[in-house]
């Protein structure tokens, strides 16, 4: 079984992004959306890029941002993959010239369909929970039988996700790849790296059963 790829998002501290790719994600995820709880700025991001190794990604989320901002973020910011988090049409997604990942909050199986339709050209599509008023980072699971079978290679399982489901999520999902935030924190934007070792440790235990 390939493994599970891995995304620690909500990073805002450069002694976490290390800590994250030293126990093995894949990438580690920066929050330009000012009404998070995890939002960045600029000079922050910098310094946990830097501190991150090689070949560990920096993923940049954007929710409903302006195209300008969005290239005022890349010109200060290294970033290696686009993650839009919003109601960004297929077009605005790529046209940045970035690798992107489009987040879907699931309702119904429709709109697991209609993204797989809408973005072709995606990295991977990220399915996350729905909530009202929110974009992602609100700890709560989806229906995960609203998935639809035989969904390959090039999605990401999100919403709720900790070290004490993860095992069950990929048993019944089948996801090949696991983005965690809130899961993995001892306060918003603050990771727990004892939380994130066992995460990840959790991801590699089922890969290998």
């Amino acid at each position: 079984m390939p493994p599970i790829r891995t995304k620690i998002c909500g990073i805002t501290r450069p002694q976490d992004a290390a800590a994250a790719a030293q126990l093995g994600a894949d990438a580690v995820g920066l929050v330009f959306y000012p009404r998070s709880k995890r939002s960045i700025q600029p000079a922050q991001a910098q310094a946990v890029i830097r501190a991150l190794p090689p070949f560990c990604s920096a993923v940049g989320l954007f929710v409903n941002e302006t195209a300008a901002h969005i290239r005022e973020i890349l010109a200060q910011v290294p970033l290696d993959i686009l993650q839009f988090h919003g109601d960004e049409p297929p077009d605005f997604c790529r046209q940045f010239a970035r690798p992107y990942l489009k987040a879907i909050r699931v309702r119904q199986t429709a709109d697991i369909l209609a993204a797989l339709r809408d973005y072709p050209d995606a990295r991977a599509l990220l399915f996350d929970a729905h909530v009202d008023g929110t974009y992602g980072g609100t700890g709560q699971t989806f229906d995960w039988t609203l998935l639809p079978p035989d969904l390959g290679a090039r999605w990401i399982l999100s919403g709720g996700l900790d070290a004490a489901n993860i095992t069950n999520a990929l048993r019944k999902t089948r996801a090949p790849a696991a983005d965690v935030s809130s899961g993995v924190e001892s306060a918003p934007g603050i990771k727990s790296h004892e939380k994130m070792a066992a995460f990840l440790a959790a991801c590699r235990a089922f890969q290998a059963a």
